[in-house]
């Protein structure tokens, strides 16, 4: 086997991979925040995306495209939080897991709605061909636009995990996620918590959806990509942003290892579901992932 090759594959799987944890990202801070899956964020990234995508066809620069695309997702935050989920709370997650799917559909309706259902490319100004240095120095062909995303996402994940382990916003998001009433009696504010998560988790959607509007063009199937992430989430734990960032380079890794190395005997096509397999085989191993915390049931 040759071992250039072996860690060309290795590490292209790898700055996928912080991808996977950047889309996983917005999921963890939804789930730390309520105690739900939110099945709308893949529809936040179609949505992100293709708000900034059309408002560069407009001819704005791409720092005010940026902008105004933050703006907007930080509105819709609020309103979902004002309409949707403040009269909510307290209820059973099955309820909030509901309204997340009926989000899904009402954001996924919207976003083409307001812009349209057409493939649209988007030029970040990123190239994709090797990075001339780690070809000349090592013979492995690494892509530009795959570090850079890569340093784009993991800078984002460090922010964050920084925000929400050191601050007191981050110890309010887990007073809120063991108990929604017991986190408001002791004066935490429910509503604006919500708000500010949705907004984060809006912010992420709209990085996701630039990277992966790059690669694959803005389109319908960037709502899919949330797939991508249930691994990941299984992998690392609902509730851990450092899960979330592990996992997604294994996955990342592993399926690229996979699709090389073990496709050819079994007719190729492994790395659409590896993944999911690595995540069932784990979940029989650990259910609350490599880094989620244990279930306690008292009785």
């Amino acid at each position: 086997m040759d071992v250039v090759f072996f860690f060309e594959v290795l590490i292209s799987g790898m700055l996928s991979g912080v991808m996977y944890s950047l889309v996983a990202l917005g999921f963890v801070l939804i789930y730390k925040a309520s105690g739900v899956f939110n099945f709308a964020q893949g529809a936040m990234v179609l949505l992100a995306a293709l708000t900034f995508v059309r408002f560069l066809e407009m001819g704005l620069p791409i720092w005010l495209a940026l902008s105004l695309t933050l703006l907007v997702m930080v509105v819709l935050a609020v309103l979902i939080e004002k309409l949707v989920l403040s009269h909510l709370v307290n209820q059973p997650l099955i309820i909030l897991f509901m309204a997340t799917i009926g989000l899904n559909f009402f954001l996924e309706g919207l976003a083409q709605g307001v812009w349209d259902s057409q493939v649209h490319g988007l030029d970040l100004g990123i190239e994709d061909v090797p990075l001339a240095a780690v070809e000349e120095v090592t013979g492995m062909f690494i892509s530009v636009f795959d570090v850079v995303a890569a340093v784009i996402a993991g800078s984002l994940v460090l922010v964050l995990s920084i925000v929400f382990h050191k601050t007191k916003v981050g110890r309010a998001l887990r007073a809120v996620s063991d108990d929604h009433q017991a986190a408001m009696s002791v004066g935490i504010p429910l509503d604006r918590l919500w708000a500010i998560v949705w907004a984060i988790a809006g912010v992420v959607a709209l990085v996701a959806g630039a990277l992966w509007g790059q690669r694959l063009g803005v389109q319908f199937s960037l709502s899919i990509i949330a797939l991508k992430a249930l691994p990941v989430l299984i992998l690392g734990g609902f509730n851990s942003i450092l899960g979330a960032i592990v996992a997604g380079l294994l996955i990342g890794s592993g399926e690229k290892l996979a699709e090389v190395f073990l496709g050819p005997y079994v007719g190729g096509g492994i790395e659409a579901f590896f993944p999911y397999v690595l995540a069932m085989l784990i979940l029989f191993i650990r259910p609350e992932g490599l880094f989620g915390d244990k279930i306690i049931e008292r009785v």
